[in-house]
């Protein structure tokens, strides 16, 4: 098991390389010793809440950490990997992360090969 620490100083013991909202609920409760209930509620009604501003159109800032929006994407044209042929790919919007100035300055992560 790999331990990786966050900005807020919670340790997540994760068995791969990518943290699911069970270590986010876990962290919640190791930290502030509330019911695992109340934990999954509140985890449950960020993303909830996140979500709905996302939906929005709105901004999303969490300071030290980073920036969510919505941008709208381009109208193009791909191609089926099956077939080859050309597909039109509609417009659309598409959700972007850009992270604060305290995440980059994060050691970047080892690699695995």
């Amino acid at each position: 098991m790999t331990t990786r620490k966050l900005l807020i100083s919670i340790d997540f013991q994760v068995a791969e390389e990518a943290v699911i909202k069970l270590d986010l609920v876990n962290a919640i409760v190791q930290k502030t010793n509330i019911s695992r209930s109340k934990a999954e509620q509140a985890v449950e009604t960020v993303f909830e809440a996140m979500k709905r501003a996302l939906g929005r159109g709105e901004r999303i800032e969490l300071r030290r950490f980073g920036v969510f929006n919505v941008k709208p994407r381009k109208t193009g044209i791909g191609r089926n990997p099956r077939t080859g042929q050309q597909v039109n790919i509609p417009p659309g919007k598409a959700v972007r992360f850009k992270p604060g100035k305290e995440l980059q300055a994060l050691p970047a992560a080892t690699s695995k090969t």
